[in-house]
């Protein structure tokens, strides 16, 4: 049976869990804002043999720079000393999965917090597989987009204010508990950051 540990630090929750055979061992799951850096370790070492397992899924992001970060350096770190193969996923798709979970066969749109005022939004199908690419939007650009009556994620309540009786907005942020939910096609071993947007630094020169 193989043991699966689950970390999510990408966005303002931090979570961490433990799958044995796909079945939930135990998991943390806290709103922290700030403090990733210091509570992740902790988190994962307060689980059953302190969180060892032969494989690692770890957030790709979008979401906090720094949190994605933090996510994939204790990943790496936890898999070289542990000798554990590391995946990532994207963090929508877990939000996607955990709302799939709640209205099964439903495609929806997920809407998370961006940064400099902007949301992070992607589409995905009924079968948790998303349709384009994550894209970063205004709030105005995003209501303008919508196409979907069933939004998941941070922002889905103010994504579909005065949207009608229909539209359902499930508040959900990214929780490690639910990994077992992700399609294993959204599993990568490619372990790089999924930004959502250009960064805010740029090089001299650069366009």
């Amino acid at each position: 049976m193989m043991r699966i540990l689950a970390i999510d630090c990408a966005t303002e929750a931090c979570s961490a869990a433990l799958f044995d055979g796909g079945a939930l061992v135990d998991g943390r799951f806290e709103l922290l804002h700030r403090g990733h850096a210091e509570r992740l370790v902790p988190m994962i070492a307060e689980l059953p043999d302190k969180g060892r397992a032969d494989r690692i899924l770890v957030s790709l992001g979008p979401g906090s720079f720094t949190g994605v970060r933090i996510g994939l350096a204790a990943a790496r770190a936890l898999g070289l000393a542990w000798g554990a193969e590391v995946f990532g996923y994207p963090t929508m798709a877990l939000v996607a999965a955990m709302a799939q979970e709640e209205h099964p066969d439903r495609p929806l749109t997920v809407c998370t917090t961006g940064g400099h005022g902007e949301w992070f939004v992607q589409e995905f199908g009924a079968v948790g597989l998303p349709l384009a690419e994550v894209i970063s939007q205004t709030p105005e650009a995003a209501k303008r987009s919508l196409r979907n009556s069933i939004v998941a994620g941070s922002r889905a309540g103010d994504l579909l204010a005065n949207s009608g009786a229909e539209a359902i907005a499930l508040d959900i942020l990214p929780d490690a508990r639910c990994a077992h939910l992700l399609p294993p096609a959204l599993l990568t071993p490619a372990l790089s950051p999924i930004y959502g947007r250009p960064p805010d630094a740029r090089l001299p020169g650069a366009v």
